[in-house]
């Protein structure tokens, strides 16, 4: 089951290519503004509180959302224009900033207005994800996925680390207010991108669909959420119907709880069982970024292995094997284990654009919005799983035997998601 003959506007002409460009330009500046912020709001709580729990709590605070409306916020995505969802995503988050803001100017953020405002943007954030990725598939040709996947990965990506960096320069030198500042700035500009770009997709429903909405919505609460709830189910049976590609996710969320952890250890494999401080933990972490800045130029220059499922095969497997050789690694085999972070960061987006495309790709675009929102939830819920597993076992094993573990996990994942015939066909039916 495919879509590669959706008619789209601009499918063959070059209009979507400066539609894409500005809206990525202006999405490369709010990722980088808001990965300051994110980092902003981190120290801030560390100064203020010197507590793990609340840093934790603020992390929680900050995926919550995602994993709990996300696959509620695809029905809206799914039912009005893109660049209104897009606007208003960005908008709203702006809005919480300024909020913060007024009070950094006051002299008081407390730690409580700190975990809030993670939280309310994030909500924006579950809105705006699944609108950007259904955005790609509404405007570019279908053979143009997988090169845009990467090069969408790599606008992530370097935002993130470049973001962290700066963070590291204004907050000492200028304070939390002026990372929020720029933050409401960053979600402005690309709201003037989104609107510039003329976007004209999303949101097509039949004019008698949209007064049985309104109808509807007369009738009270209840009402509302039940079509709601309809309509989401709807993206679950959409979903489920491409049985190849469901096959996919599935193992996709098992890969997901198998690395979660690692990220977490990195910082204690590095101090604890390397002694190299953290400064080889910073080491090893930009390693892993510059990683995936590689992969994700690769994929944007050349499109990717000509196979998306054996390049989610082949990046399991990868990052298994370095997980596998890093814990083996012993206490001076540092510069091994720097290497391996390197691969695991170059294999993440060898994994993750492919899976991107075969949704864009597969999925029809009425119900684009619902499906990315769903599967926005499922990794976002695999994410604090696996960790709190490994919390109960890692201090009695040690973090290189969890490496280790994880690792073999990771290999076994790579080769039963090869196994089974419905994904590996999954380009061919």
């Amino acid at each position: 089951m495919s879509f590669d003959n959706y008619t789209h506007p601009h499918a063959r002409s070059t209009a979507w290519k400066r539609q894409i460009g500005v809206v990525w330009g202006g999405e490369a500046i709010s990722v980088l503004t808001s990965s300051i912020l994110q980092m902003g709001f981190i120290w801030h709580i560390m100064v203020q509180t010197n507590s793990a729990s609340m840093v934790a709590l603020a992390s929680a605070a900050g995926f919550l959302p995602l994993a709990l409306i996300g696959p509620f916020t695809g029905v809206i995505v799914d039912r009005y224009p893109i660049k209104i969802t897009l606007i208003a995503a960005d908008l709203s988050i702006a809005a919480i900033s300024l909020v913060a803001l007024l009070f950094a100017i006051a002299g008081d953020l407390p730690v409580w207005m700190v975990v809030i405002a993670l939280f309310l943007r994030a909500i924006g954030s579950s809105l705006h994800t699944p609108a950007f990725n259904s955005l790609t598939p509404m405007i570019a040709p279908p053979e143009a996925l997988a090169r845009l996947s990467g090069i969408s990965q790599g606008v992530q990506s370097g935002g993130y680390i470049v973001g962290a960096a700066l963070a590291a320069v204004i907050y000492p030198m200028f304070g939390l207010g002026a990372m929020i500042a720029l933050d409401v700035a960053g979600a402005l500009f690309a709201s003037i991108a989104v609107l510039s770009a003329r976007l004209e997709v999303g949101g097509r429903q039949e004019e008698s669909q949209t007064a049985q909405t309104v109808a509807q919505s007369s009738l009270g609460m209840a009402a509302a959420m039940t079509r709601i709830w309809r309509e989401s189910s709807d993206g679950l049976r959409v979903l489920r119907a491409d049985k190849g590609l469901f096959s996919l996710l599935l193992c996709g969320f098992m890969f997901t709880l198998a690395l979660s952890p690692i990220s977490a250890l990195f910082p204690v494999l590095c101090i604890s069982h390397f002694r190299s401080g953290t400064t080889g933990a910073a080491t090893a972490e930009m390693l892993f970024s510059i990683g995936m800045l590689v992969c994700s130029a690769l994929i944007g220059f050349t499109g990717g292995l000509r196979s998306k499922v054996a390049s989610v095969v082949l990046a399991t497997a990868m990052f298994g094997a370095a997980t596998i050789v890093g814990g083996l690694a012993g206490s001076g085999g540092f510069v091994l284990f720097l290497a391996m972070s390197f691969v695991m960061g170059f294999s993440s987006p060898l994994y993750s654009a492919p899976s991107i495309a075969l949704i864009q790709q597969r999925i029809s675009p009425e119900y684009l919005g619902r499906v990315f929102g769903l599967y926005g939830s499922l990794m976002a819920w695999a994410l604090p799983i696996g960790t709190a597993v490994s919390s109960l076992f890692v201090d009695r094993v040690g973090a290189p035997v969890w490496f280790v573990g994880s690792g073999a996990l990771m290999l076994a994942l790579a080769a039963i998601t090869w196994l089974i015939p419905s994904i590996r066909h999954l380009e061919h039916d």
